[in-house]
């Protein structure tokens, strides 16, 4: 009996299972075949003789990455912005998300969500040009409009490091927030609304709602969506860091991060094993980070901990 009810309940799971073949084999060929390439982090490659040709040098590669005089500055940058993003995001997507379900009016409702999921698809490439037409010195929109109306001198913007941290920060929100907010929102969309209704015979209004019912029940998405961030903390959008800068040189202290750093030795070295070195690095720190993080909710809120 034991053994006819696991075979139905496997055989009634079995097109559920088939549905995910696709994404699974995109995981394995796109994420997991190629961990096997890590061992280029420890040799110096030879491509003549295949991917495990080339001469072993340990961690010379590693050596690289951090004896140069940047790597204290490519480190601070890509951890600091990254924690910018991670907190004024998460409070950006979920303000927008709160702010889209109480749209009454579908039309409305569908016209913004689709506004703010906009800046999204947009090329980092086109998204550095648009930058540059409200930034640059000679004709930029910021320049000629409104700093001269108000009397202020003009800004070299793009020699003038301090601004910058504010710069990009803005933009990776202006591109990103709509389209973090849609997980907030569906989340949102599945809180039962005999709770809001529940609420509002008891006479709380939107904001108590907001505080006491939504926010409370976004909290495990919230967390969820923080550790995956957390597992991505030493990874850059490298167009943001390289394209909407324009490569400036004087910007480096500023906009230097791990990927741009890489990128930029590749393409004086042509050094793959320093590359690959940098992806290995970048790679287990966000895993320790990811299971620290885990452990310290697992502490404080083990409900909502991933495992």
């Amino acid at each position: 009996m034991k053994r006819n009810a696991k075979w139905r309940s496997s055989k009634s799971s079995l097109p559920l299972l088939m549905l995910t073949i696709p994404g699974l084999l995109y995981l394995l060929i796109n994420n997991y075949i190629p961990m096997v390439g890590a061992i280029i982090a420890f040799k110096s490659p030879n491509f003549q003789k295949g991917i495990f040709g080339g001469k072993w040098v340990g961690f010379d590669n590693f050596a690289f990455l951090f004896k140069t005089k940047d790597a204290w500055i490519m480190t601070r940058n890509t951890i600091l912005y990254n924690l910018g993003f991670i907190i004024l995001g998460t409070i950006g997507a979920v303000f927008v998300a709160i702010l889209m379900t109480e749209l009454t009016k579908k039309v409305m409702s569908k016209f913004y969500q689709n506004a703010l999921i906009l800046p999204s698809v947009i090329s980092m490439v086109i998204v550095s040009y648009i930058a540059f037409s409200f930034l640059n010195s000679d004709s930029g929109l910021i320049n000629k409009s409104i700093l001269k109306v108000f009397g202020l001198p003009e800004i070299s913007w793009y020699s003038e490091p301090k601004y910058w941290p504010f710069i990009l920060v803005f933009v990776f929100l202006w591109k990103t927030t709509g389209y973090s907010s849609l997980v907030y929102i569906a989340s949102i969309a599945g809180i039962d609304k005999s709770i809001y209704e529940a609420a509002q015979i008891d006479g709380a209004g939107k904001l108590r709602q907001i505080k006491d019912i939504t926010l409370p029940l976004l909290k495990p998405t919230i967390i969820i969506m923080t550790l995956m961030a957390v597992g991505r903390i030493m990874n850059s959008d490298f167009g943001l860091f390289y394209q909407v800068p324009m490569n400036s040189g004087a910007l480096y202290n500023t906009t230097q991060t791990i990927d741009t750093f890489v990128y930029r030795a590749m393409m004086q070295l042509n050094d793959t094993g320093m590359a690959a070195a940098s992806g290995l690095y970048q790679s287990l720190v966000g895993f320790i980070l990811v299971i620290a993080a885990n452990g310290l909710i697992r502490k404080i809120d083990p409900e909502n901990s991933i495992f």
